[in-house]
């Protein structure tokens, strides 16, 4: 409940952008987990063309990032984020059409463009619309409506395709597609937020596409999804590997509903008393998880897992992005917000090569663990990079 004087976070142009990240990122989270297998029994493809597929999409998302902050910055905001969500449906739509491996290829790589485009569209737009002083708790929810896209999207494609067709999968990935359009319609930006992106100069130079004081958080979040990477790519053969794979899509229902949980605190925790109250607590949570997990032979420790990770991360990824946020010029966030993922994204690409290399030398077991110490460096690294900083003024002005 709104207090007297206190800027209101729920309103209407808030609660579009939140719904249409949501159905952007239960497209993207149910072909991620669906395409493999749609390349291999339909297509007949190997994992080599599998991978590719899933590399050519991250790979123009990537690109696109950085583009898309400068694009934010510059032009109107509103705009850029149709033009992304449009491309976006189109794309979905184009699955049902293709049937030979070289066009699904290339429909990928145009289908990561688009996505590229609104996601970093949707995440600038919803900071703008957030009142300053609730930056935390305003971007801890966007970031909730993401977290549970990632637990529905992949069960439901799962289920999709296991009791029915690639055909009425494509068909609800429009729906989608074109619910996410149709959220984005419904958004207005305050006038107030872009006259300050219009009055600035354009700055030109590798600074034209990303913020340097975003960067040292944005270099410690890339660890955040180094090891994230485990979780999501790997996570359904662990668990069939120690006799679990029934409890795989469960974990993630617990990851999610801790999440849930704690974000209506977390946020608030942020305003009022500073990230360094959120983030070492949730590195150590992230740990301790990576590492229980690694050790897991049954069911509960399995589980017990998934809530310290899912509370971990929910500490973690909000707070890292509130803070790239907050690092920049306000003529420059959405620059900071494409600088933000852009690092996060390396790093879950990276991840997910990386520690499957690990785990293909040794165990998943060893991977896990291996992804636990990534995360507890990143205390070492926030540290450095992030709060040292803010120590030294500090202490100055005493």
């Amino acid at each position: 409940m709104n207090t007297a004087g206190e800027p209101k976070l729920w309103n209407r142009n808030f609660v579009a952008v939140c719904f249409s990240s949501f159905f952007l990122f239960m497209t993207f989270y149910i072909l991620a987990v669906t395409l493999p297998v749609f390349v291999t029994e339909t297509l007949h493809g190997g994992q080599q063309q599998v991978g590719l597929i899933m590399t050519s999409f991250i790979i123009s998302t990537v690109i696109l990032r950085p583009l898309t902050g400068k694009w934010l910055d510059q032009y109107q905001p509103r705009w850029i984020l149709l033009f992304g969500l449009l491309l976006f449906s189109a794309c979905t739509a184009a699955y049902m059409y293709t049937e030979g491996y070289l066009p699904l290829l290339l429909l990928r790589f145009i289908h990561g463009i688009s996505f590229g485009i609104a996601a970093t569209a949707t995440g600038a737009i919803a900071v703008e619309l957030v009142p300053e002083n609730r930056k935390g708790e305003g971007v801890g929810y966007f970031s909730l409506f993401m977290s549970l896209a990632m637990v529905v999207g992949p069960f439901l494609g799962l289920t999709i395709i296991t009791y029915s067709s690639h055909w009425v999968l494509f068909i609800v990935c429009i729906a989608f597609g074109l619910m996410a359009l149709s959220c984005g319609v419904m958004i207005r930006i305050p006038h107030k937020a872009r006259s300050v992106r219009t009055a600035q100069p354009t700055v030109k130079g590798w600074r034209g596409y990303i913020e340097p004081k975003a960067l040292p958080i944005s270099v410690t979040g890339s660890f955040l999804a180094f090891s994230y990477g485990a979780i999501t790519t790997f996570l359904s053969v662990y668990a069939k590997a120690i006799g679990l794979g029934k409890h795989a899509s469960y974990f993630f229902m617990v990851f999610a509903a801790m999440i849930v949980i704690s974000r209506p605190f977390t946020g608030k925790w942020f305003d009022r008393s500073g990230p360094n109250t959120l983030v070492y607590p949730g590195v150590l949570l992230f740990t301790a998880g990576m590492i229980t997990l690694s050790f897991a032979n049954s069911a509960a420790i399995f589980f017990t897992a998934a809530a310290m990770l899912g509370l971990g991360f929910g500490a973690l990824l909000p707070s890292f992005q509130t803070i790239a946020i907050q690092a920049a010029p306000l003529h420059r966030r959405g620059l900071a917000t494409g600088t933000y993922f852009l690092l996060f994204d390396l790093g879950y690409g990276l991840g997910s090569y990386v520690l499957g290399v690990v785990a293909d030398r040794t165990n998943y077991h060893t991977m896990y663990f291996v992804a636990g110490l990534v995360v507890a460096c990143s205390a070492a690294l926030y540290y450095v990079l992030h709060h040292r900083k803010q120590i030294v003024p500090a202490a100055l002005t005493e």
